[in-house]
């Protein structure tokens, strides 16, 4: 295998992709802030600044960024150049957040609720989308950033397979919006897009972490070594269809006891609803049972669904430490709608995964295990798919 080495050329070039990976984070950094960051000499810091404003990647602004000793001013990102519409993308919702050249969010994020039969119906609900902000803002050109739910293929932008929606078959997203828009556009999986959010917008991320999504399924991302793992079949993450009852419920996957069929909203209100059905006088009737009304039931106290919600938590747990042993990620973020049950609900995912084996009593307590509710707000876990963006302008060269 061909392991080419590095020249200065290419050091030079690695060097650039390291600094405009810290602007991309940071947005504005002073010369002296980048040389703390990078480790390297204020007059290398400079030589490097320099060929990046000749080559118009980065820009210089005036504005000081200490009050201390001389200084030179700022450097960040260009604010000219194209916007990104970043979506979330299901069958039953599309959430929408546009975002500036510098990918900093413009307005509010929005939900809308879509019902899509067809694949042609929900491509002309995303199209429909990006209309609107184009009426909005007519003088910029608008790329298109989608997380979508189900296995993705990054490369070709198809949409694998979509767990909620009522077809099957493949669809080709990327082609076909790009041909009914005329702009340019990325796609990957939802997980990734939180997993790309915790990477560029967490401070305190560490270069190998996962993102758990629990809400109707359950989906994962790995980051290692500070690149998004996808497997070269792009399937990456299935927590949720590791086999934790062989003898359980059949899954969508076509396996049995798969992880979303106990721990998942949908496994819950699919307990719920058989239960519901087998009590005539019951307020709430199996069709009415919403996410909402399941965690106001948990919220209040139903014994019944706090202990589904209970032995949820303990699958997800029990699962994580067959995970823990196997990959040694110490970091662990959880996003999704099941983390409205709270505190009680998290602790008893980190009881069951007992211990990391491999966190030593004597180790430095920054690099033991941490299993947490992800901090993102909504608007920026929907910009993290607009990273995809910046990770192939940084690999490109």
């Amino acid at each position: 295998m061909l392991r080419p080495g590095l020249n200065n050329a290419r050091v030079r070039e690695a060097n650039k992709a390291i600094f405009l990976s810290h602007l991309w984070r940071e947005k504005q950094l002073s010369k002296s802030q980048l040389a703390q960051l990078t480790g390297l000499s204020i007059p290398a810091v400079s030589n490097i600044l320099e060929e990046l404003l000749d080559e118009g990647r980065i820009s210089h602004s005036a504005e000081k960024m200490s009050s201390r000793g001389l200084n030179s001013g700022s450097y960040q990102v260009p604010g000219h150049g194209p916007w990104t519409l970043c979506m979330t993308v299901s069958p039953t919702s599309i959430e929408c957040q546009l975002a500036d050249a510098r990918l900093l969010a413009v307005g509010e994020h929005q939900r809308v609720a879509v019902d899509a039969p067809s694949p042609a119906a929900l491509l002309k609900a995303i199209a429909d989308c990006w209309r609107r902000y184009h009426q909005r803002y007519p003088t910029q050109h608008i790329n298109l950033a989608l997380g979508v739910h189900g296995q993705v293929d990054p490369v070709t932008g198809v949409s694998q397979t979509m767990p909620q929606a009522r077809w099957k078959a493949p669809v080709e997203m990327k082609y076909l919006l790009e041909e009914a828009l005329g702009v340019q556009v990325r796609l990957d999986n939802d997980c990734v897009m939180l997993a790309l959010a915790e990477k560029w917008q967490n401070r305190t991320a560490q270069q190998d972490f996962c993102v758990i999504n629990v809400d109707y399924g359950i989906g994962s991302s790995f980051v290692i070594n500070d690149q998004i793992y996808r497997g070269s079949l792009y399937g990456s993450g299935q927590i949720g269809h590791t086999i934790v009852n062989p003898d359980g419920t059949a899954c969508d996957c076509g396996r049995y006891g798969c992880l979303e069929t106990v721990a998942s909203l949908s496994a819950l209100k699919k307990q719920a609803r058989v239960w519901l059905k087998t009590q005539p006088g019951a307020e709430l009737s199996p069709e009415q049972l919403t996410t909402q009304a399941l965690i106001r039931a948990w919220e209040e106290g139903d014994v019944r669904v706090q202990a589904w919600v209970e032995n949820a938590a303990n699958a997800i747990g029990l699962s994580l430490y067959n995970f823990l042993n196997i990959l040694n990620i110490n970091q662990i973020w959880l996003y999704g709608r099941s983390c409205a049950f709270g505190d009680s609900w998290l602790s008893t995912i980190i009881r069951q995964t007992g211990f990391n084996p491999f966190d030593r009593d004597d180790g430095p307590r920054a690099k033991a295990t941490h299993i947490g509710f992800g901090t993102l707000n909504r608007a920026q876990q929907i910009l993290g798919i607009g990273y995809l963006y910046v990770e192939s302008q940084l690999n490109e060269r």
